[in-house]
């Protein structure tokens, strides 16, 4: 990867930034800084998210895409694949290991490439080593392969998201996790259509063969990169590397700061993570047709949600990451009532072009809501982080935002048979407020360092 346009200037703001200044030696101004965002868009630094981003989505969508089809091609009973749910956990738990990764420096390439090529290599390992077992006869070694991958693929996102963190400004952070999230995005194209259309071609040991060897494009980049120059000295002890993080988030802070923050990151995408809990059920509640569902949500939710990351990440080096919160925030919050309005309409008897186009909106303004609303929030959990501990800091709020996903959902199903689906929808209209009210706390619309 060649130098891009921007990158010195990037270097010299972002060197202030970690010393706690501003490039010209002031205090930090209240509004954002003025930046060259042509020269940034094309910088070195950004084509480096792109990589980071497919890198890390690659190991995810061949778990929860690829790895399903395969069991239930090969006649495994749907009981059993839904357990397979459960190996998403390392997820959750990332932050319990995370100081290790934090503390410990491999041998060669330095603190975050070191680690990240020892993940992406297992994960190359071990994302191949599926096609070697028969499902209906090995399915409890599958399941301990399948957690190994998850560990290392969530191993990998802890030393990705520090490195990220540590390679971005500020100002950059919008932008370059937006970049980082629609290439993670896009990467599902390679396990979830890619790898099947081989399915139908080729064994599926080759097939997991080659959606491993994709892992190669993550190498590449780590291989090329350099080690973060300005990234703090690792900790001393493993001590320090437990504790610090979290003590130097509570003094930053203060407890009430603390608790303020760490609220807002459980409740900002609360409503809309329980309002798409239970999705595809709805739409076949309303009666669309599984082949419907699947043809309208490719389209109307794939490239919708990439167009929406692109422009907020675009957006926010105008607004600064507190503006984009509360613009992004409020679209994420209506794009609830899509639902609430498709419900209110349905069900339907029969489904011709005009319910399918409702279907359509309601998607592509929900997966628009969703790019916008992550991009910002990615950025401002990244902005949270202190250098010196980027990688348990950024594992553990990032563990904390996907509490919604595992425990508040479970919840959903209860719900809806409970009230129906037009009162659920409104309630997780009303549950996405509270993270919108805490902005005032914790990112107040006049205030931004970004």
């Amino acid at each position: 990867m060649s130098r891009g346009f921007g990158d010195e200037k990037r270097e010299n703001i972002l060197e202030a930034e970690l010393a706690g200044a501003r490039p010209d030696g002031k205090a930090e101004a209240s509004r954002p800084r003025s930046v060259d965002w042509k020269h940034l868009i094309f910088s070195r630094t950004m084509l480096t998210c792109v990589f980071t981003g497919f890198a890390s989505g690659l190991p995810l969508y061949t778990l929860i895409n690829l790895l399903p089809a395969w069991l239930r091609s090969e006649g495994v009973d749907l009981k059993a694949i839904g357990l397979f749910a459960l190996i998403q956990l390392p997820f959750t738990w990332k932050f319990v290991w995370a100081p290790l990764m934090d503390r410990f420096v491999p041998p060669l390439f330095g603190r975050r490439r070191g680690w990240m090529l020892l993940t992406q290599l297992a994960l190359v390992a071990t994302m191949a080593a599926f096609g070697v077992f028969a499902p209906r006869q090995d399915i409890w070694s599958i399941a301990a392969l399948a957690l190994a991958v998850a560990f290392f693929s969530a191993s990998q996102d802890i030393v990705l998201d520090a490195f990220r963190r540590e390679i971005l400004s500020n100002q950059e952070l919008g932008l370059g996790n937006t970049i980082h999230i629609n290439a993670y995005r896009l990467a599902s194209l390679i396990p979830g259509s890619l790898a099947l259309i081989l399915a139908d071609h080729l064994p599926w040991g080759t097939v997991f063969w080659i959606t491993a060897l994709f892992m190669l494009v993550g190498i590449a980049m780590t291989l090329s990169v350099s080690e973060p120059k300005l990234a703090a000295a690792a900790p001393k002890t493993l001590r320090e590397a437990v504790v610090e993080p979290f003590h130097e988030f509570l003094t930053r802070s203060g407890l009430k700061g603390a608790a303020l923050v760490l609220g807002f990151i459980f409740l900002y995408k609360l409503g809309d993570s329980m309002a798409t809990a239970l999705a595809t059920p709805f739409y076949l509640d309303m009666g669309f047709t599984k082949a419907q569902i699947g043809l309208v949500a490719k389209h109307a939710g794939l490239w919708p949600a990439v167009f929406g990351g692109l422009l907020g990440g675009v957006w926010m080096i105008k607004l600064g990451i507190n503006r984009a919160l509360w613009a992004f925030g409020v679209i994420q919050v209506v794009s609830i009532l899509g639902f609430a309005w498709l419900a209110a309409n349905g069900p339907f008897t029969a489904v011709g072009a005009g319910e399918l186009g409702q279907l359509a909106v309601v998607i592509g303004f929900e997966a628009l809501g969703v790019g916008l609303g992550t991009a910002a929030f990615v950025a401002y959990i990244a902005r949270t982080t202190h250098p010196a501990y980027t990688a348990t800091q950024f594992a553990l709020f990032t563990s904390l935002a996907a509490v919604p996903r595992t425990v508040a959902n479970a919840a959903t199903g209860y719900l809806v048979e409970a009230i129906g689906w037009t009162p659920f929808f409104l309630l997780c209209t009303v549950l996405a407020l509270p993270g919108m009210v805490l902005l005032f706390k914790v990112a107040p619309w006049g205030r931004d360092d970004g």
